[in-house]
């Protein structure tokens, strides 16, 4: 077909670069190459050329993926809740909601007559370990004298035998006063008292009716249920704090369940948050759930994610795309370079030096700036990227 020239020329372009703010037409001088057009390719001047990005067709290996929405939870497995082991009243509070604790730190201090005992217990077990080591001591000495005047010839057979059964009795003695002081440390250490604390009893014997809640793990205190001289109970349905480590968080999507066919432990997610949409986050799943919700026929599965800088929050809405399959090798061109009309795609393929063709491609995924060619194109060809949309602007014309 034989070409036809544009009409109007460069100015159809400059006409574009109204449109676009980028495509600069350059005047044609006295004799200059006139763009041309046919039914499906245009022919432009070596300066519109260059304004032009030409890429070549490259294949890419695209991934079957599912897309899904979650939200973004604490990480169950590195946080708890903080209970008190008596009842009593708070009568001051030393943590607050966002502080970074240690193991060990003390959260709030709570007054109650329930520690009395265990305190006394302690006590009680290292006044009978004193009076086990005395009487020790007092039959290795009797039992030393009796033993000397037998071998002397000075004293009976029988008395140092009773000596000898003496000191196998206190040893018994002090053996089971061990190990009652051991079992009352360990009952005060389940309770939360440090062991510096459990040595400062045992030194000064010191009673006191005061009891420090301490933290049982490292991380941040993301809630406080209790206040000054409000009187706590021993239940686990009243925790004090609760403490999480946000240095990872739990990503829970929740996949169609005619999905969970294609998803296994491992498989990659890429995860974008509505509060972040400038980032990607990528995680593993860990877990999949084992039941249905009866209502949405969603499964929640599970991944855990980095977040170092502590910028993921709790109950984030999150979309979730799962990898499920292997990948598929196709050719592939930068979205840009595709223009869409209702349900066709076009590109356009650079066929000589400055002359451009029109092509009606078939496209199938997206990712990473890039569209799946399944038909239309091969590896190797060049097609327009960006500028794409003026050079179809200037064919129409």
């Amino acid at each position: 077909m034989p070409a036809v020239a544009v009409r109007g020329g460069v100015g159809c372009f400059v006409g574009a670069a109204l449109l676009a703010g980028c495509w600069v037409a350059l005047p044609a001088a006295v004799g200059a190459e006139t763009p041309l057009k046919t039914v499906d390719s245009v022919k432009i001047t070596p300066e519109q050329m260059r304004q032009l990005n030409i890429v070549t067709v490259q294949s890419y290996p695209f991934r079957v993926q599912k897309a899904a929405i979650g939200q973004i939870a604490f990480n169950e497995d590195t946080s708890t809740l903080v209970l008190t082991p008596f009842p009593g009243r708070v009568t001051r509070l030393i943590a607050r909601v966002g502080d970074t604790v240690r193991r060990g730190d003390p959260l709030c201090e709570i007054d109650s007559a329930d520690v009395v005992q265990p305190q006394k217990d302690l006590i009680a077990a290292l006044t009978a370990m004193n009076k086990a080591r005395s009487q020790l001591d007092l039959a290795v000495i009797a039992e030393k004298r009796q033993k000397d005047l037998y071998e002397g010839k000075a004293g009976p057979l029988k008395e140092l035998q009773q000596a000898q059964a003496q000191l196998v009795g206190a040893q018994n003695d002090m053996r089971s006063a061990e190990s009652a002081l051991e079992a009352a440390r360990i009952r005060l250490r389940i309770l939360g008292r440090t062991d510096a604390e459990i040595t400062a009893l045992q030194d000064k014997g010191a009673i006191s009716r005061a009891f420090p809640i301490h933290a049982p793990v490292d991380g941040t205190i993301i809630a406080r249920k209790v206040g000054p001289g409000q009187f706590v109970r021993s239940d686990p349905g009243e925790p004090l704090y609760a403490i999480a480590d946000l240095s990872t968080m739990w990503l829970k999507a929740f996949v169609p369940e005619n999905d969970i066919p294609l998803v296994r432990m491992g498989q990659d997610i890429e995860v974008k948050v509505s509060a972040l949409p400038d980032r990607v986050f990528k995680a593993r799943i860990t877990a999949i759930g084992a039941a249905s919700d009866a209502t949405t026929r969603r499964v929640v599965v599970r991944s855990e994610i980095l977040n170092p800088d502590g910028v993921l929050k709790s109950e984030m809405f999150a979309n979730f795309k799962i990898t499920t399959g292997e990948s598929e090798p196709s050719p592939a061109v930068p979205v840009e370079a595709v223009i869409r009309e209702g349900d066709v795609a076009i590109v356009w393929v650079q066929q000589e030096s400055t002359v451009l063709k029109r092509r009606e491609v078939s496209i199938g995924m997206e990712q990473d700036d890039r569209i799946q060619i399944r038909k239309g194109l091969k590896p190797g060809e060049r097609v327009v990227a960006r500028g794409a949309i003026f050079i179809d602007n200037e064919w129409r014309q």
